[in-house]
């Protein structure tokens, strides 16, 4: 498998630059699977990936963008999640997040359980991920919240098979796209 980190400051992309090549230096023929590439994700995603070719997507400690004028940079948003699902593989492509920010971790909550095409796993189905494991405790950002003692927050949404997703596009089908009272079409004559 694939594993490429896609990071926007210049500095983290470095510093991970570096930890994969030390790996790789201390275990020869390892590490090949792994790269990390600056990049706006929140932009540019679509360059990269093709539909339903990803299985995993981690936001590990995202900025949390407290200002309310800034909550639109988040990387968790409506429009980004039906990115983010475009991407996911259906029935088996997963969603990370996970932050030391209560705040963000309820906005984390509030859009991706109301996004029709993710579901919340339950505490069991995380405890058994091991990925969850290593997104709490193995990450720098992690390690570095873990010495200070805060709270760490995280969530993992399963992409649903379109036939599963609860809802659809804001109650918009196939059938009534261009019904009465769509989009300011309407069929009376006054």
């Amino acid at each position: 498998q694939t594993i490429l980190g896609l990071e926007i400051r210049a500095k983290v992309t470095e510093y991970v630059r570096l930890r994969i090549m030390a790996h790789r230096k201390e275990s020869p023929g390892q590490y090949q699977n792994c790269s990390v590439f600056r990049s706006n994700t929140m932009k540019f995603m679509p360059n990269f990936f093709q539909r339903r070719s990803l299985e995993k997507i981690f936001f590990c400690f995202p900025d949390p963008h407290f200002k309310k004028k800034n909550h639109p940079r988040r990387i968790v948003s409506d429009s980004l999640l039906s990115e983010y699902a475009y991407f996911l593989k259906p029935g088996s492509g997963r969603l990370y997040t996970i932050t030391d920010v209560e705040d963000l971790h309820q906005w984390h909550l509030k859009h991706c359980r109301a996004h029709p095409m993710f579901r919340e796993l339950t505490k069991e189905e995380m405890d058994a991920d091991p990925c969850v494991k290593a997104m709490f405790s193995e990450t720098e950002e992690g390690k570095k919240v873990e010495r200070a003692g805060t709270q760490k927050y995280y969530a993992v949404y399963q992409r649903l098979e379109y036939e599963d997703a609860e809802g659809d596009a804001n109650g918009i089908t196939a059938d009534n796209l261009f019904a009465n009272d769509q989009f300011g079409v309407s069929s009376s004559s006054d």
